[in-house]
């Protein structure tokens, strides 16, 4: 058993001791109902013997009643037993999946943005669904295949030894011999079913790539090209299912023939020991009951432990992310960000994506309180991963950065993020209402608050024009909006947040000009009494900025106002202004 099986295991079995009394009491109930299939052939066997004894008609016809009587008892306590168990089982398993699904949903969104950048999300999805689905699975093989199989064999076997020793020997080697082969066959195909959930994986993270990039599918002409590939890693992905399917159909061959030799062997040595008078006509009946339950309880063995194995593999994806120590977590004692007057400080910043192409070096800004800056700059100079810092998406290598004199190191996250607002360039909308999308900061909001937010962004025309106004929803990211209504909701969402300090990160880029001058005036409201940090590319946006800072290969080049940075002679910003004022975009 390897690292993860042991763990995945180790994750159900906590989960599992929440409900640690259901847990006891149905498998009690299990075992108890279990034993009316041992039971009841011994009554059988008793039935059987009277039939073939001297008894007259009505002695034996009245004992014959009284043995149908004990097997009814028998079969209806039996009953009793496993209704208590099914009912039982749908409280711990559906409870269960729950805390398991809860409990994946907390660990993967506390993954840092790195994590979720080299992640198909179609892909995650499927490994959070399979790994609470893996558990009912297990659950089920545990408590309704195996537990009631090693019951009954445990049981058939001892009865069966206190009638000859022999035939218990015999169905104990055969049983052990049996289960090992089991066992290690069902151990070499686990490598081929992990392989198969991890192929399986890549095709769904393959379609749900193709399916949110439809419009590029489309646009750059690349459905046959897709289709190809998809098609290649499907027929894959179908090679290895078949090669493990066929590994089993050619498993159960030869165990049948196992079964048969077992059937056969008993019986014939039993004909022995009825011919030396030592068992009788109904013991045959016991004995061929109790073979028949053995080999179908055996017979499922097999495909319940490559089952077993092939949920395991499916929940072992899930659970090497919760292995996975998060990237970005607070520190010990964190306290809660305390906002004074929303004083930023960057010093002697150092950031390396993956420790080998360094983006900010020796990186120092000073933003005071209530300031408004600016970060330009051309693209890959450093300006979004500036904010990323900031928000914590990423941990600096080396320096500080601070707010109000405290190391955002060593603060909560969720105070941190609390405190910021941010309008980026690509608002991502919930598939959810527009009112829920707007109070997502600020979800105590009321009515009137939302409704204010929207007019100060300009939204609550439009919003009004839909027919299901502000309980419209807007789609999977915001589909069903364009793009200037999304970042007008964007902004409302922002305005009602109402946070100290906001970053806008091209928060006008994709807005028409008549949408882009409504916005101006919102952001001039929303920006009031805040210190704002604006990327832009359009510097005609950005003109009465308190403070504009010019950024090249992570570092500072220039700075100052918009009128003291046209007055350098040969600088970046004067370069950059001349080109957009001349007509195109730098």
């Amino acid at each position: 058993m390897n690292y993860l099986t042991k763990k995945t295991f180790k994750i159900f079995w906590q989960h599992s001791l929440v409900y640690k009394w259901a847990l006891l009491i149905m498998v009690m109930a299990i075992i108890i109902a279990s034993l009316g299939s041992i039971v009841a052939p011994i009554f059988y066997k008793e039935f059987f013997d009277l039939l073939a004894g001297d008894l007259n008609d009505v002695d034996q016809a009245t004992a014959l009643k009284w043995v149908l009587f004990k097997i009814f008892l028998v079969y209806f306590g039996s009953w009793i037993f496993w209704r208590i168990s099914t009912f039982i089982s749908s409280y711990f398993q559906s409870h269960g999946m729950v805390d398991l699904a809860n409990s994946a949903f907390a660990y993967l969104h506390k993954h840092s943005t790195s994590f979720f950048n080299n992640n198909f999300v179609g892909s995650l999805v499927k490994k959070v669904n399979r790994f609470s689905r893996a558990f009912e699975v297990i659950s089920d093989l545990l408590f309704w295949d195996l537990l009631p199989t090693f019951v009954n064999v445990f049981l058939v076997i001892v009865i069966l030894w206190k009638r000859n020793i022999f035939l218990g020997l015999g169905i104990l080697a055969w049983t052990t011999i049996y289960l090992l082969i089991n066992y290690y066959f069902s151990l070499y195909k686990l490598k081929y079913d992990t392989q198969r959930a991890q192929l399986n994986s890549k095709v769904t993270g393959l379609l749900a790539d193709t399916i949110t990039n439809h419009l590029n599918v489309k646009l750059f002409t690349a459905y046959n090209r897709e289709r190809g590939l998809f098609k290649i890693i499907n027929s894959q992905y179908q090679k290895l299912q078949q090669f493990t399917w066929d590994l089993g159909n050619y498993f159960e061959a030869a165990q049948a023939l196992l079964m048969i030799a077992l059937e056969l062997g008993v019986m014939y040595y039993a004909i022995s020991l009825w011919q030396k008078g030592t068992i009788s006509l109904g013991d045959f009946v016991l004995i061929q009951t109790y073979l028949v339950s053995i080999i179908m309880r055996l017979w499922n063995f097999g495909r319940i432990i490559r089952k077993y194995y092939e949920a395991m593999a499916d929940a072992e994806e899930m659970t090497e992310i919760l292995e996975m120590s998060h990237e970005i977590v607070d520190s010990k004692n964190a306290q809660a960000l305390q906002i004074a007057g929303g004083h930023i400080e960057f010093k002697e910043v150092n950031f390396s994506y993956n420790q080998t192409r360094e983006i900010v070096s020796n990186f120092n800004l000073e933003i005071k309180p209530k300031e408004k800056i600016a970060l330009v700059g051309p693209s890959g100079a450093g300006k979004s991963t500036i904010i990323n810092l900031l928000l914590r998406n990423y941990d600096i290598s080396s320096g500080k950065i601070l707010i109000d004199d405290q190391k955002i190191i060593n603060v909560t996250q969720e105070s941190l993020w609390q405190n910021i607002a941010l309008v980026n360039q690509d608002p991502v909308l919930f598939h959810r209402t527009l009112k829920e999308n707007i109070s997502y900061g600020q979800p105590q909001a009321n009515d009137d608050e939302i409704i204010q937010a929207a007019k100060l962004a300009h939204a609550h025309d439009f919003i009004e024009s839909f027919s299901d106004k502000y309980g419209t929803y807007v789609g999977e990211r915001g589909v069903k909006l364009s793009g200037g209504e999304r970042q007008r909701i964007a902004i409302a969402r922002a305005i009602l947040k109402n946070a100290p300090i906001l970053v806008l990160d091209e928060a006008t880029s994709s807005l028409d000009s008549e949408s882009e001058e409504l916005i101006q005036d919102a952001l001039a409201n929303l920006m009031k009494d805040k210190t704002v940090i604006v990327i832009a590319h359009r510097l005609s946006t950005i003109m009465k900025m308190d403070r504009i800072v010019v950024l090249e290969e992570g570092k500072i080049i220039e700075q100052g106002s918009h009128q003291e940075l046209l007055t350098k002679k040969n600088g970046l910003y004067k370069k950059l202004w001349k080109k957009q004022v001349g007509g195109f975009i730098a």
